[in-house]
């Protein structure tokens, strides 16, 4: 088990703090033809959407859009004054998953926690997204520490106070981690996010590109507590229905006080593949940023459950429908990086 930075019975090199502490900035990517299927019209929606989730979260943090030099002209039209551009080349908007994990050490400084980006196990080849995390840690002069697996962020919550839970399915892979066992996985999740416990649920494999990330299902809110979004009236032949109900009984079972958002069910998008996920959303400095999907009863519930999960902050609902086409949400597009110093 080479390069896992295991740290039993020691206290932690690091720790990557809750979403809900104060934030340095967010960093997103800026989408471009990356799989070369040429639908200028798709493209120019999602540069629209990440435009616009940038300008939202820009009126209450700063926000540093990652994209190739050659496109910043074009790009600067669509941001507010608020967004920054840096010349950092990227295929795809995933910021959560190939962006920079980042880590708080004891005396507030911060580092890169590299999980390695692969492409989602390696179904594309993405090889500007496979290199922004390293190149975004060398541009802030940050120390990389490798954790020694490969996966995705979005693939695994974490409470920031010791608790993490995931998806068998997105990181017990072969496209992923071959020569690891879910043993030594855990344990260098474990001390990428500087936790203490991760909770398994089985989830989905080979159904959809992420291999069912949790960040589309369940967030931490607090240390103990869950916010959920599940179907009034599950498919029992659906396989992600199947999995999000074994999902909510496992967390139901180890204890965590869950919060259940009905999915929207009259929303604007009826296709099979879209991602309707209110559990996507980003929390930063003094608001919440989330997704409203056309269902005015279950936006309306979502927007009063995030109110009181996260008080005193503004729950700003947008629409992100180019993001579910393509699988996603704006927790996906989004990556935090902490305030440095001790707390």
């Amino acid at each position: 088990m080479m390069g896992l930075p295991v740290y039993a019975n020691e206290d932690p090199v690091f720790i990557v703090p809750p979403e809900e502490d104060p934030h340095e900035l967010t960093f997103m990517q800026w989408p471009t033809d990356a799989y070369g299927d040429g639908d200028k019209g798709a493209l120019a929606e999602l540069q629209q959407t990440i435009a616009g989730i940038a300008n939202a979260i820009s009126d209450f943090e700063p926000v540093i859009l990652l994209a190739d030099g050659a496109l910043h002209r074009q790009t600067q039209r669509l941001l507010s004054e608020n967004v920054e551009l840096w010349d950092i080349p990227t295929d795809d908007l995933w910021c959560r998953d190939s962006g920079p994990l980042f880590g708080k050490k004891p005396d507030g400084s911060l580092i890169v926690s590299q999980i390695q980006f692969n492409s989602w196990g390696g179904r594309f080849n993405l090889s500007n997204d496979e290199l922004v995390a390293k190149r975004v840690a060398e541009r802030l002069g940050l120390e990389i520490v490798p954790s020694g697996i490969v996966g995705e962020p979005g693939g695994a919550e974490q409470s920031g106070h010791g608790l993490l839970f995931a998806h068998e399915s997105s990181w017990v892979n072969d496209n992923r981690n071959p020569n690891l066992s879910r043993t030594e996985i855990e344990e260098g999740l474990l001390a990428a996010y500087g936790a203490e416990k991760l909770i398994w649920a089985k989830g989905v494999k080979g159904q959809d590109v992420t291999d069912y990330h949790i960040d589309s299902l369940a967030r931490f809110t607090g240390q103990n507590t869950v916010l959920m979004n599940l179907p009034d009236e599950p498919n029992m032949d659906d396989v992600f229905h199947l999995a999000a109900l074994e999902t909510y009984e496992t967390l139901k079972a180890e204890g965590l006080e869950i919060d259940v958002i009905p999915d929207p069910v009259a929303h604007r998008v009826q296709e099979d593949d879209f991602v309707a996920s209110y559990a996507n959303y980003y929390v930063c400095n003094g608001a919440v940023i989330a997704a409203q999907f056309g269902d005015r009863e279950t936006d309306a519930i979502a927007k009063q459950a995030l109110q009181k999960h996260y008080p005193g902050r503004e729950v700003i609902a947008l629409n992100v429908d180019a993001l579910g086409y393509v699988g996603g949400g704006i927790h996906c597009a989004t990556q935090q990086m902490p305030v440095s110093g001790q707390s």
